[in-house]
């Protein structure tokens, strides 16, 4: 019985040890392109992302090498940069925004793709399905229709005399118009006015501002995309100009000095995408990897911000905030 049971030993042995040996080559260095249009490197998103990589065995500098393009908030910088990173021949192109990962796709139909932030990967022509991606495309999405009733709910609780909300939205942004219509819809059963306002990239703001400004809302909604995000700064300072109370989808906009933020946690989903990449470096194919939706979500008050503005946050939502920001 012994004889045997070595015999088998070294069977599955032989059999599996060129895979082991092909997940994880003594020596090699992994090299993951980053394409990103609003996060810089150093961001705490991006620590989550490397210690996510790290939970997995991969050391920066050591076995894994992360080859950075940041876009700073300008699309059209995008497309270069996907380009840069194929000709580099990285083992997968990590993404953090619709556009990103569009352009990323454009660059190549070979090299696995992992988006850690999405808005709709399936409504943007990336992937057949959630479950069964197909191609070359994986990881998160941020869809989560309700947060756009969540968001103005919110916002109705601490100005309940609101009538008319400004809504900034990206139009370049496949996933846009569908978080329009869902925030109109929500719109509606709160008895607001919604003022859509489109931006395409940033030398728009300017006259965004002025359109909105002139309208004279009440509040003021941001909806998900990656240029709004690197443009945090611009817009929180419009906001504060003309005392207009705001919520925003990231966290970081409240950590900038907006008034609240409620949505999906970009860190978790971060971390998350190390995962795939992981999985992808043993050898699973990106098609064959279902895409997650969001699980951890957010809500952050800046009350140093509402003191000027002001506003009294009630009790009952300040008890829900996970972050006060004082």
């Amino acid at each position: 019985m012994r004889r045997i049971g070595l015999a088998v030993v070294l069977t599955v042995s032989l059999t599996l040890g060129p895979l082991i040996v092909e997940a994880n080559q003594p020596g090699k260095v992994y090299r993951i392109g980053v394409l990103t249009l609003s996060v810089a490197s150093s961001t705490p998103i991006f620590e989550a992302f490397r210690q996510g990589l790290r939970e997995h065995g991969y050391v920066e500098g050591q076995n894994i090498a992360l080859e950075f393009r940041f876009a700073q908030g300008r699309p059209e910088k995008l497309a270069a940069m996907a380009a840069e990173l194929v000709n580099m021949k990285v083992e997968v192109i990590v993404t953090e925004s619709v556009l990103a990962a569009r352009e990323a796709k454009h660059a190549t139909g070979t090299i696995p793709i992992v988006t850690a932030i999405h808005g709709d990967p399936v409504g943007a022509g990336l992937v057949a399905s959630l479950t069964r991606p197909g191609g070359n495309v994986t990881g998160l999405s941020l869809l989560a229709p309700e947060l756009s009733g969540k968001r103005l709910q919110l916002l109705k609780e601490v100005t309940p005399k609101a009538t008319r909300v400004a809504a900034i939205w990206n139009v370049a942004n496949p996933a846009a118009a569908r978080y329009l219509a869902e925030t109109r819809a929500a719109a509606r059963l709160l008895a607001l006015q919604l003022q859509s306002v489109e931006v395409r990239n940033p030398s728009d703001f300017d006259a965004a501002f002025e359109t909105v400004a002139g309208a004279r809302p009440s509040a003021l909604i941001t909806l998900p995309d990656g240029m709004l995000l690197a443009n945090k700064t611009r817009i929180i300072d419009f906001a504060a100009k003309n005392r207009l109370p705001a919520i925003f989808p990231d966290q970081e906009f409240a950590e900038t000095g907006g008034l609240m933020a409620y949505g999906p946690s970009l860190a978790s989903n971060f971390r998350r995408a190390a995962t795939y990449v992981d999985k992808i470096l043993k050898g699973a194919k990106p098609g064959d990897l279902p895409i997650e939706q969001p699980t951890k979500f957010e809500f952050a008050i800046n009350l140093k911000t509402a003191r000027t503005l002001g506003l009294t946050i009630p009790p009952s939502v300040l008890g829900r905030a996970d972050q006060v920001i004082q």
